[in-house]
Formats: C-alpha cells, structure tokens, sequence
C-alpha cells in the first residue's frame, strides 16, 4: 500500500489531500484538507511558518510515503506568482526534511490526468475527483479537491510508469 499526499499549493490557503494506492493500482480517499494561513498570522512570513507547522502535523498524523505537489504556473500577477512559489518552496522544504520524495505536476497535466483535457474547469476537475475516490457527493473544499486531483495524478503516473517501465518524470516531459 502506498499513501499518497497531494499537496496544492497557496499563500492564503493550502489544499492537503491523501489517498492510499493498492498493488492493483485501486485508490482509495485517506482525508483532505484546506489549511488557513490567514488565521493567526500578522504578515507573509508568518503564514509561511504557519505553512510549515501545519504541514509537520498533516505528515505526523497522516504518514504518506510519497509526495505530489502541484507546479507554480504563471497567471495575471508576477507577485501572487512569487508568493506562491514561496509557499511551494516551505511545503518542498518541510516535506524534503521530514526524508520523503516530492513529484511535481503541472496543473495541465494533471488536468489531462483526470479529465481528459488540459483546459477543464475546476467544477469537471471535482466531479472527477468524487468520481474516481467513490465519494458521492461529498461536499469538497475547492484546494483540498485541487490537492487529491494532485495525488491522483501522481497514483496515475506511477501506474502508468509501472506497465511502461518508464520513470514517471520521463512520462511528464512527454506531455
């Protein structure tokens, strides 16, 4: 059994999703959350902290072996941009020193992954997320949905590199 974390990135909020991966490639839903770096924090440093800290409680508590973060992608503003890979940066640190492998995807890829097309919308996204996990209509938080659709991705890729033999990074630079 592989449990995997997905982690979808962001200065004011971070998705966190886990899912555990039978042999046979079977995904199952773990937990997801949205964590708040808005509650109890003064500036921008201190929600990175807060990043920090929470992420450590969200590995202590939920022990994935693998780790899937979304990629920074450029959207209207350079500075939401750096903010974000700032928080990309404390989540990779936080899970890079607690001894655990990090795979990145870019958000079309992982669009692709689940959906079919690089340009589906948040709300076909969902509607795969709950499909794939049996989740029914569970109510998800859009970043913790956006954070299993991540680990999803990383469950699909490895399955894929598996039949292939080809390593997972090779089959993301081949889309």
């Amino acid at each position: 059994m592989t449990r995997i974390l997905g982690i979808d990135p962001g200065s004011q909020r971070t998705g966190i999703g886990v899912i555990d991966v039978d042999a046979t490639g079977k995904c199952a839903y773990v937990h997801c959350q949205a964590l708040n770096l808005l509650v109890d924090t003064q500036d921008f440093p201190a929600r990175l902290g807060k990043l920090v800290f929470d992420l450590e409680d969200v590995l202590a508590e939920w022990k994935p072996t693998v780790v899937a973060i979304e990629s920074v992608f450029m959207d209207k503003s350079a500075t939401s941009a750096l903010k974000l890979g700032h928080a990309r940066g404390a989540a990779i640190a936080t899970v890079v020193r607690n001894g655990l492998a990090v795979h990145e995807y870019a958000p079309r890829l992982i669009k692709q992954s689940l959906v079919g097309g690089g340009a589906a919308d948040k709300a076909q996204v969902q509607h795969m997320v709950r499909l794939l996990l049996n989740l029914g209509e569970k109510k998800l938080q859009a970043d913790a949905a956006d954070a299993l659709a991540v680990a999803l991705t990383h469950a699909h890729m490895s399955a894929t590199a598996g039949r292939t033999g080809l390593a997972t990074a090779l089959l993301r630079r081949r889309r």
